[in-house]
């Protein structure tokens, strides 16, 4: 049975779905949680699904006897962002090579890079007019939301979405998409 470490810097609803997916089965267990942010929801929602969490500050994501030991020494094999904000530095993407994946709240490769994230990738796509978004879930490289795409799925923008209504629209794909689409992933690595 594969072991996933899940990074999150926000509420952690993708993270919970991820988990409650491999909560039967033996294919993985969520195994670690990790987030870059001390008040972060998904704290919480570790606590309750019983899975060890660890706050770290961002040099420890540098540092390989930071979060890559961390990851080691609970014997992951996959690392899923789910709501990271953070770079993934290039010491953990070559730990991991091919075993990280980023769920992005857009359809790329537009919308996203550095400062594209929650309600601001939600806004710009309803103001540059497009017809649809969506979720992309893909590899991890040294740059933000510039690896490989593994997987989009697409909704339609009407003209009365906001960023918040767009993002209830979002989150519904990502709940249905992300964790099946980490399992086939898992299958691939």
């Amino acid at each position: 049975m594969k072991r996933l470490a899940i990074l999150a810097s926000g509420s952690g609803s993708n993270a919970e779905q991820i988990a409650l997916h491999f909560e039967t089965g033996d294919i993985a267990r969520v195994a670690l949680i990790i987030t870059n942010n001390p008040t972060a929801g998904v704290i919480e929602r570790a606590h309750r699904l019983a899975i060890p969490v660890k706050v770290c500050k961002k040099a420890d994501f540098s540092d390989p006897a930071g979060v890559e030991k961390m990851l080691r020494d609970e014997q992951i094999d996959f690392v899923v962002l789910a709501g990271f904000l953070l770079l993934v530095p290039e010491n953990l993407i070559r730990a991991y090579h091919g075993r990280i994946v980023n769920i992005h709240p857009a359809l790329l490769p537009q919308f996203g890079g550095k400062g594209f994230y929650g309600s601001r990738v939600h806004q710009a796509v309803i103001e540059s007019g497009s017809l649809i978004s969506g979720i992309t879930v893909h590899h991890v490289n040294e740059k933000f939301d510039e690896g490989s795409i593994i997987f989009q799925a697409a909704c339609a923008i009407d003209k009365t979405d906001t960023p918040e209504s767009l993002a209830t629209k979002i989150h519904e794909l990502e709940y249905k998409y992300f964790p099946v689409v980490v399992e086939k992933a898992l299958g691939n690595s």
